[in-house]
């Protein structure tokens, strides 16, 4: 739990905080500082960065909160001491992100009509419930209630939940994953949606998105453990934290009134309630022929308020021009984010994110640190650390939309993510998103240097690669590479860090804390980063990935 202090009566102010930090920094890290090895992670440098971004200090990094504040601008400091030019527009290091934010206000009426009666739904513990769209107010009465399978429009896949079935003034159950999702062995569905892998579709967001296209009024995803990659304790600890949404051109079409989770027991009973059996239906969900199933006698009716207001979150960009070739760039790329002030659990409010993800804020820093110091690459290096990513992968998709620096050659984007603490190094390698393109062989490469091997990502039915900030930049067609050594499901560190600190106030940074295994882990991106710096190749999707088309449509960008 973070440690409290009593107020003073005036707060020091933010520069006064830096200072102070920086201080630490710096005399923590002199005497390690000088027996680094040139081009080589420094582990204690890389511990005091997670240990400072993680500090009560800076009230876990929500967007637009005070603690953004204090984390870009200690970020770009950085990086200016470092030596990197600001990368954003016009020569600024923040690359300013407009989006919409909605706020819980007030407590939520959430009834519930089934099997004759009328019942309420306790808002955080059964049901989760929050809107996109800027409104004060949301209100739906007497809502009938339809389930529609995993909520997936899949043309290419031949696949279609809805069957184009009017869902005005309605309110969607999904299941949550793929249809192909813990499919008995044998089952004909196995393989339309990469088996255990989650694509896309199985996104709580793309379900969000396709319920809107549907015309759907609201969108319940039914939770289940296995198939989410998490219990329902982190959905509902994180549930009071602001949403964000970039800002949309008409949010009344491309965002349903109401959205969120609803826990699976619950569910089961409203089926029963209209005679229907949910495990059965699971069965039927998991074919093409499936249609939409009305749960006869059941609506819901919901009324919240929120406070919804537009504002800006800041990605923090800074840049290294290269030799020869500076309009192409390799990327390297983490989150700062975190949940802020939320949920208070066991008296603490303060979401620090120490692992997730200051550490891949720290590992950036690192890696600009060894290209500063070394000789300058032929291409540009970009580093960015990347705004609300926790809220949707918000600042990396604004980054798409709106590119600093071209796509089109833009080398790479080489992502980290949550860096476990340790000093044992695992042999094994997790690859996010395995066998996707040709970076994981360039990785590979290194990694057999060291006597390490890459395995591919043993909870693939997570769907970790469509839950970082590569992904939007890889819808682009950015080739991307995801590593997570540390979380290979094999060591009890890992095991414990998801059951008991993922998006929770005890993701904390402690002082037996050593970065030895991540810096290892850095060490190889920093080498894989560098090789492609210095070459003229261009890394490409596996052929028939579903990013391949999207790259090849820029091909001529990328020709002598």
């Amino acid at each position: 739990m973070s440690s409290r202090r009593a107020p003073s009566h005036r707060a020091p102010s933010y520069r006064a905080l830096v200072l102070v930090g920086l201080t630490a920094a710096l005399m923590a890290s002199t005497s390690a500082l000088a027996q680094s090895a040139p081009g080589r992670v420094d582990p204690a440098r890389l511990n005091e960065a997670t240990r400072v971004l993680a500090s009560d200090a800076f009230e876990g990094r929500g967007p637009v909160t005070p603690g953004e504040q204090k984390t870009v601008e200690w970020i770009a400091q950085q990086f200016q001491a470092l030596g990197l030019e600001p990368g954003g527009p016009d020569g600024s290091w923040f690359q300013v992100a407009q989006v919409s934010r909605t706020r819980q206000d007030g407590p939520a009426s959430l009834h519930i009509t089934a099997g004759g009666r009328t019942f309420s739904a306790e808002r955080g513990s059964e049901i989760i419930v929050s809107s996109d769209r800027p409104v004060d107010r949301i209100t739906l009465t007497d809502a009938p209630v339809v389930f529609v399978g995993y909520g997936v429009d899949a043309p290419e896949r031949g696949w279609d939940d809805y069957k184009d079935m009017d869902l005005t003034g309605k309110i969607i159950l999904v299941l949550v994953n793929d249809p192909d999702f813990q499919a008995p062995e044998g089952h004909p569905v196995q393989g339309r949606f990469e088996d255990q892998a989650m694509t896309f579709y199985g996104r709580w967001t793309y379900k969000f998105q396709e319920a809107a296209r549907q015309g759907a009024a609201g969108v319940l995803v039914i939770h289940d453990t296995a198939g989410a990659g998490y219990p329902w304790s982190t959905l509902e600890n994180s549930s009071t934290a602001p949403k964000f949404d970039i800002v949309r051109a008409d949010p009344e079409k491309e965002r349903v009134a109401a959205q969120g989770w609803i826990q699976q027991d619950l569910a089961a009973d409203l089926f029963k309630a209209a005679g229907l059996d949910l495990d059965a239906l699971k069965d039927q969900a998991r074919t093409p022929e499936f249609s939409p199933v009305m749960l006869d006698g059941v609506t819901m009716s919901l009324d919240f308020g929120q406070k919804a207001d537009r504002v800006e979150t800041r990605n923090v960009i800074a840049r290294l021009p290269g030799t020869t070739h500076p309009n192409e760039s390799v990327m390297f790329g983490a989150h700062w984010d975190a949940y802020g002030r939320a949920t208070p659990k066991d008296g603490d409010d303060i979401y620090n994110g120490a692992v997730d993800n200051a550490t891949g804020v720290a590992g950036i820093l690192e890696l600009a640190r060894l290209f500063a110091e070394g000789p300058r690459p032929e291409r540009s290096t970009v580093f960015v650390a990347w705004a609300a990513e926790e809220a949707g992968l918000l600042g990396a998709e604004y980054y798409a939309e709106n590119p600093v620096w071209p796509l089109e050659t833009t080398v790479a984007n080489i992502n980290m993510d949550s860096l476990l603490p340790g000093t044992e190094i695992d042999p094994n390698i997790v690859v996010i998103g395995a066998g996707k393109s040709d970076l994981d062989d360039r990785l590979a490469a290194f990694a057999s240097r060291e006597g390490r091997r890459l395995i591919p990502d043993p909870a693939p039915h997570a769907g970790a690669f469509y839950r970082s900030d590569h992904f939007p930049l890889a819808r682009k067609g950015v080739p991307a590479l995801f590593a997570a050594a540390g979380f290979t499901g094999h060591n009890e560190a890992s095991r414990d860090y998801v059951a008991n600190r993922y998006h929770q106030p005890s993701d904390e940074w402690t002082p037996d804390w050593k970065m030895d295994a991540a810096a290892a882990d850095v060490q190889l991106l920093y080498e894989v980063g560098a090789a492609l710096a210095n070459s003229r190749d261009w890394p490409a999707w596996t052929p028939g990935d579903e990013f391949e088309a999207a790259r090849a449509a820029s091909a001529d960008a990328r020709r002598p």
